[in-house]
């Protein structure tokens, strides 16, 4: 007697959706048409400040007569333009070059030493009132500049701080603040809680957890809002022309500005000083546009 061997039936693999949604997503970002888009967005992006190099390299006549384009037929060369602009006696550029780098940088180191101890303090402390204000902290960030230049210029004064480099540190300090904080925030969340419970077991209070645990991981997050608030400070005016009431402490961007509105016919000493102003903030995040990206959309350890 022969019994039947009982017929099996394989369950139907199910198809995971998000899967399938990554992968056609992929499949459309990778493909020729769009890198051809991508290419051609760079090229577009970039196009203008290529015109603006090949100009700062060409004589006066051969800018107010001609487009830059014109120099693939007769290309002509002359450093007068940046002989011009670093002229002592002149416009001078290195000084207000060097009066840029003294603003930027303590209004970057600022905001991410206060911000990374105050994000620290939302995520991994309890204090009466932090819900509260985390959310006022947050919504600071659709005050607009504008509404508070007067009160924080009549403030200065007040204090005996006017003219000075702490006007500009201390006012992008505090605008930079609001979006530091919420940014190193929700990074600092992203660690897993096993890991400060396991530091609190070896007997680390919050500084020991805060200056050996966390701030290794806090690298790639302040790293990226650190090229984000020194390209933001560097491009500034708007600030600068509010707070910086004497060309002692102006930076490179308001004697653009006045070079503009003085010289609006000298396009060749315009495009020799722009292209001077832009040349830090390209290679910084040349540089760093790995650090800025992985601080952006990577996260810390999770669990």
């Amino acid at each position: 007697m022969t019994t039947a061997t009982p017929l099996t039936t394989t369950p139907p693999v199910a198809v995971d959706k998000k899967e399938s949604t990554a992968a056609k997503a992929k499949k459309k970002l990778t493909s020729p048409w769009a890198s051809l888009v991508a290419i051609v967005i760079a090229v577009l992006w970039t196009l203008p400040t290529f015109g603006l190099l090949i100009s700062s390299f060409r004589p006066e006549r051969a800018i107010k007569t001609t487009g830059w384009w014109t120099w693939f037929s007769d290309p002509t060369f002359t450093l007068e333009n940046y002989q011009s602009v670093f002229d002592p006696e002149a416009i001078n550029l290195a000084d207000f070059f060097l009066n840029s780098i003294v603003i930027t940088l303590p209004a970057v180191i600022i905001p991410l030493c206060l911000a990374s101890l105050a994000a620290y303090a939302f995520a991994w402390m309890k204090f009466p009132g932090k819900n509260f204000l985390f959310i006022a902290i947050f919504a600071l960030q659709i005050v607009p500049i504008q509404v508070t230049l007067i009160p924080l210029l009549t403030l200065y004064v007040d204090m005996g701080i006017a003219n000075t480099f702490w006007t500009l540190w201390l006012s992008h300090s505090a605008f930079a603040l609001p979006l530091a904080i919420y940014i190193l925030h929700n990074f600092i969340k992203e660690v897993p809680s096993s890991l400060i419970e396991a530091a609190r077991m070896d007997g680390a209070g919050h500084v020991a957890i805060f200056f050996r645990v966390l701030l290794p991981l806090l690298t790639p997050a302040l790293a990226a809002f650190g090229i984000f608030q020194f390209l933001w400070v560097w491009n500034d005016l708007l600030v600068s022309l509010t707070f910086a009431g004497s060309p002692e402490i102006s930076p490179l961007t308001v004697q653009l500005s006045n070079l503009s509105g003085t010289r609006g016919t000298a396009w060749h000493l315009l495009s020799a000083g722009a292209f001077v102003s832009i040349i830090v903030p390209v290679t910084v995040f040349l540089l760093l546009q790995r650090y800025f990206v992985r601080g952006l959309l990577a996260g810390s350890v999770k669990g």
